[in-house]
């Protein structure tokens, strides 16, 4: 957005640019000495034409210079002595934008070609009187000192660039190590760990199996919780270390988590209401969260025996909502832990919203409201 607004503004300034220098460009030539000629209208044309042309010497810096080239060598021919100030101001534009060589050979033909312009004027002296007076015109030095000038900002305008290069890789590295390091600590922490969890609850599995015993749900349910885990972790990581990978988490997954609510004694129903539709991956992810963070802070602190689900399909939005009848007092103050921050973060990363409070009629309720038009 400010990118383009100043790209407007240094095109409305070049217009200004053009047309004062347009104008100043006339009044010396109105001023001028000159014979008066049929083509003295044509003359005024060309010295305002060349003020004008600047107008886009951003957008067109060779198409400037050579029009502006033309036009000083036309009022010449026709008797107009006016400086070249514009041919000078697109010379600078030019060798900024990178046009250093053609520029030179821009300038060569000018000044070849302007002596024998003044000569073919009305009016012409000596070939000697024709060159001082294409001197004059365009004058060496100051043209020398429009190239350097564009060519020394050309090269400023390079340094600032490889420098904000060279800080962007510098900020992507670090990123980049620091996830490495992430993913080495979440490995080394967790993953043993998980797997002791997971390994264990296995070979109680089986050994009830094995003696014919019943396998408590709840055994089951960290049977289960650990492979999840494992396999979650296991995405996690590789996110970690590839940051063009996601986990593949999403809306498809949620019926999964009822069946896991169900393993630990948590009555769960899944309500989908609207037309179910494709959203963004972000969008997806994200309600999976919402619904997997809350069922397990239900199953951690609620005390519920109930939960319900409701993903609601809307045409702009999609709504998530999470009930408990657990222990939370109408009126508390929700303790704000480390999950619900994680939720109200991603829900505001994507201009959504999030209420999270106990409900009148008791227990705790979760209500997200994601937008999906805006997110591509």
């Amino acid at each position: 957005m400010s990118t383009g607004l100043s790209r407007v503004w240094a095109q409305v300034g070049d217009c200004v640019i053009a047309v004062g220098l347009a104008a100043v460009l006339l009044v010396t030539a109105l001023s001028g000495d000159h014979a008066a000629t049929d083509l003295a209208p044509l003359g005024y044309a060309l010295v305002v034409t060349s003020g004008l042309a600047l107008a886009l010497r951003r957008r067109a810096p060779v198409p400037a210079l050579v029009v502006t080239g033309l036009c000083v060598v036309g009022y010449n021919a026709v008797g107009f002595e006016v400086p070249a100030v514009a041919f000078l101001f697109a010379v600078y534009t030019a060798v900024r934008s990178g046009r250093g060589l053609l520029t030179v050979l821009v300038c060569v033909v000018m000044l070849l070609g302007l002596p024998f312009a003044v000569m073919a004027s009305p009016g012409d002296g000596p070939a000697a009187d024709a060159f001082a007076q294409a001197r004059g015109v365009l004058e060496l030095a100051w043209l020398i000192a429009a190239g350097a000038a564009g060519e020394a900002l050309r090269q400023a305008e390079q340094r600032a660039d490889e420098a904000e290069r060279t800080r962007e890789e510098t900020a992507r590295l670090r990123a980049t190590e620091e996830r490495l390091h992430i993913a080495r600590e979440l490995h080394d922490s967790l993953t043993h760990q998980i797997s002791i969890v997971k390994v264990q609850a296995e070979v109680a599995v089986h050994l009830a199996r094995k003696r014919g015993e019943e396998i408590p749900e709840s055994l089951l349910a960290i049977q289960g919780a650990g492979r999840e885990a494992t396999r979650e972790l296991r995405a996690t990581l590789e996110t970690l270390r590839d940051e063009t990978k996601s986990p593949s988490y999403g809306l498809d997954r949620v019926p999964e988590l009822v069946q896991r609510a169900h393993g630990i004694g948590l009555k769960t129903t899944l309500t989908i209401e609207g037309q179910r539709q494709d959203v963004p991956d972000a969008v997806d992810r994200t309600a999976y969260r919402i619904v997997q963070e809350s069922l397990t802070n239900v199953a951690r602190h609620a005390a519920a025996a109930t939960a319900s689900i409701r993903i609601d399909y809307r045409p702009d939005a999609l709504a998530i909502r999470v009930d408990d009848d657990g222990r939370a007092e109408p009126g508390s103050t929700p303790v704000a832990g480390v999950g619900l921050l994680g939720m109200r973060e991603r829900v505001a990363a994507l201009g959504g919203r999030l209420l999270a409070e106990p409900r009148d009629e008791g227990g705790f309720t979760v209500q997200a409201e994601i937008p999906v038009a805006r997110i591509s």
